[in-house]
Formats: C-alpha cells, structure tokens, sequence
C-alpha cells in the first residue's frame, strides 16, 4: 500500500513525500481545516492566489537504497559510456551520491552511544574516500565534459566536507574518542586543501561564507537536471473562460437594455431624470457585471480540475507523468464520510467554525521514458503557511499567577491550531487518511503532530 509522509520543511511551511511506481497511478487528497478566526476566505485568498504562491513542488527519479555502497556499485560504470550521454551520466551519480551520504549522515546521527557513532562515521568516511577516489580517477580528458566534471567534483568534496563537520558538531568533544574525530577532521581538511589545489573557488568566494553557500546552490541545481523533471503548467479552461465572460457581458447587458427602454418608456424624452436614471442603471452594471461573471465561472468550473501539468526528463525530452490538479474551497459535506466522522468525533466545533480548502492532485506514471536503473519517481509537494498567517493578529495578553503573595505576569502569544487530512488513493480499493495537527501562530509553524490513521474501502 502506497505511503505518504508529512513533516515541516521550514518555519514556513512543510512537506508531502511519496513514491509513485512506473506505469502507477496515484491520487493526493489534502484537507485544510482552517479556523474562521484565521480570517481565511475565497475573498481573502483566492485558490488561484494560493496555488501560485503557496505550493510548490519537486518530482524526480528515485533509486531504493540510498547508501553509498549502493551508490558505487550501481553508477560507477556510468562514467565509461559515450560523451553524449556523459553529463547525463555524471549528474545522476552526483544526485544520488549527495542522496545517499546525506541519508547516511542522517542514521549515523540517531546513534545514541558515541563509539556506534564515531565507527559509523568513520565506515563512511572510508566508502566516501573510494567512490571519490574512482570518480576522479575518470575524468574526462575533453575541456568541455571536464567543465562539468569540475563543477560536479566541487560541489560533492565541499558538500562531504559539510556533511562532517555538521555531524561532529552535534556532539561534544570527547577525550575518549580524539583520534576517530581527527580521521574525520583530516578526511575534510584533504577536501579543502584539493579545492584549493584545483583553484574550483576563487580566494574572494572562499572568504565569505554566503557567496561559497549560494555557488554550491547553484551547482546542486546544475546537478539536478536530468534528474529533477521539468514541469510544464498549464491553467484548464482559458477558452472555456472567455465564452463564459462573454455570454456574462450578454446578460448583462440584455437586463441593461430591458430597464433603458422601460425606463425611455416611463419617461418621455430626454430629460434631466432619463440622464439620471440611466446613469444608475450603467453604475449598477459596473459594479455587478465582475461579480456575476466571477460567480457564473466559479459554477461552471465547480469540480472540475483547474491545472494540468507535464512532467518531462529534461535529457530524453520524454513526457514521464502527466497530472491534473484541483483547489477549491467545499462544504463540510463534501468531506468524505469516514473523515468527517473522524474530525468531528474529536473536536464537533470545527463543523461550525471552520472553513475547508481542498487541495487534490491525480498523477498517472508513464510506463515508458524511465532512465536506467528507475522504476519510480519521488514526489514533494511542499505547502507554505505564509498566505494563510498574514491576517493572524499578534500575540498580546498576560496570564497572572501567585506564588507566595508574589503576583507575576508571564506574556502569551495566540496560536491556531489548523487540522489537515491527507489521503492517499492508488490502484487498490483502499483509500489511507492520515490525520495533523500543525500549530500556527503569526511568526509560522510552532509544532506538527500525528494524530489519526484511518483507511476507507471504496
């Protein structure tokens, strides 16, 4: 059964993961139970102003086993192949072996007891020395692959430098274990002294840490492509969009007509009261002819997906996946029954104070186009809460308390707290729902938590 797992990115915002199988289809259902109070309405914020604004998102290839070891035996035959296919080549093994050593670096810092720790740490160190070591080894004897295999090589020993010294800094130096700390130490200093050797930085860029920080950026999405696909976007219903503003105009137009010549009826010729009258009846066609045209589209587009979008290998120009997306504001009954009985079971105020925004997205996987050695793609979909906290007030208030006839004052901030559902739906007749709690105050995200996994039979 598919797996969905949610958890904060940033301060503003957090993140959907999920894998999608070659040749799968996949449908994402996201719920927003947002308080009244939040001040969050379609004339507040709009689907289309939130679409664009709020949510972002990141397909890509995607390998099991992300470990080193992995890593080297799987890729380390793509360097031999033709130059035309080399840049291709060199980025895949240069994101999946930033992937893995990161994914590596992580399960090495969950080790409680420090000789776990420092052994792990140095056991990658060592696998990282070798796949390097092999990498460099193939450099590419043409000028313009080895300009990619600089950029590549740069960017992977200052990334395995950074990776270190992060984990080393979570722990506190020990006496116990000073010689396994200057291994990795030692392993970093040889990255930087290369770096230099190979003058990949200038002596300017080397000094401030936010220019080296932004050139890696920029590496790392050199990096990407290839891998990371393009996504093309496209608004559904333009056409459909101007007939509607039309036949709306027409409508309009023809009440307009109607009261202009019930009114040239009424009053014989041209007067001073006619100039009046008429005059009210093209301000009261301003000031409905919007509102009745946006009412009529919102309508007639009800249900109906908004978005669609390609997502394309940007090396093999082969169309991967295609995707429909849906954002709309909905009626509590338009909440699936199991989840409904669920939210209200445990807090029956959200019926009333509430409003739901629903965010859906449909994914069908092409079973042609993959690149050697996928059978999936990765997914992240992230959502920033930066346009639903604009309109939160700040936290002002005091809680009083005693404590021996002293009376004192501590300050409080308000906080929101927003319930959002996901619900993960693949070919299979079970439909999984899992339950957050994400905790909001002006400032962003304070807390995410778990709450409830329920599933429905379709």
């Amino acid at each position: 059964m598919a797996k969905i797992v949610l958890k904060q990115e940033d301060k503003l915002s957090f993140k959907l993961n999920h894998l999608i199988p070659q040749g799968g289809y996949r449908r994402v259902d996201v719920y927003f139970l947002l308080p009244n109070e939040m001040g969050i309405n379609p004339q507040t914020l709009t689907e289309e102003d939130y679409f664009y604004r709020g949510i972002q998102g990141k397909r890509a290839y995607y390998s099991e086993g992300l470990h080193l070891p992995l890593v080297q035996s799987r890729f380390a035959s793509r360097m031999k192949r033709s130059p035309d296919e080399y840049r291709v080549n060199l980025n895949l093994f240069a994101y999946q072996f930033a992937k893995a050593f990161e994914k590596d670096i992580r399960n090495i810092q969950q080790q409680i007891e420090p000789q776990l720790f420092y052994l792990a740490l140095i056991e990658l160190v060592d696998v990282a020395k070798s796949i390097i070591k092999k990498f460099r080894r193939n450099a590419p004897a043409d000028e313009k692959l080895r300009a990619y295999f600089n950029n590549v090589d740069n960017y992977l020993s200052w990334f395995s430098e950074q990776c270190c010294y992060k984990a080393l800094s979570k722990r506190k130096k020990s006496n116990d274990f000073l010689d396994e700390r200057a291994e990795v130490i030692g392993f970093c200093r040889g990255e930087a002294k290369y770096r230099l050797e190979h003058s990949y930085n200038s002596a300017n860029t080397l000094l401030d840490p936010n220019r080296i920080a932004n050139k890696m950026r920029l590496l790392r999405r050199l990096i990407e492509h290839g891998v990371i696909f393009k996504e093309e976007t496209q608004q559904l219903g333009k056409h459909q969009k101007k007939i509607v503003k039309g036949a709306a105009t027409s409508l309009v137009m023809v009440i307009v007509l109607t009261l202009i010549l019930f009114a040239q009826g009424e009053l014989k010729g041209l007067t001073y009261a006619l100039i009046g009258v008429l005059s009210v009846i093209y301000g009261f066609r301003e000031i409905f002819k919007d509102e009745f045209n946006n009412t009529l589209w919102r309508w007639i587009r009800k249900g109906r997906p908004k978005w669609s979008r390609l997502l394309i290998d940007t090396s093999n120009k082969q169309v991967i996946s295609k995707q429909r997306v849906w954002l709309d504001y909905i009626n509590q009954s338009k909440l699936p029954a199991v989840v409904r009985d669920v939210l209200y079971r445990r807090r029956p105020q959200n019926k009333q104070e509430s409003i739901l925004l629903h965010y859906r997205l449909d994914t069908k996987v092409s079973n042609k186009g993959f690149q050697a050695g996928y059978d999936r793609i990765q997914e992240q979909i992230y959502f920033s809460v930066r346009p639903l906290i604009r309109f939160l007030e700040r936290g002002t208030g005091a809680v009083y308390a005693e404590n021996d006839g002293k009376i004192t004052k501590e300050q409080i901030e308000r906080r929101y707290q927003v319930n959002v559902v996901v619900g993960l739906h693949d070919d299979s007749a079970k439909v999984v729902y899992q339950r957050h709690k994400i905790t909001v105050n002006r400032s962003g995200i304070l807390d995410i938590e778990a709450a409830d996994v329920f599933s429905e039979i379709l």
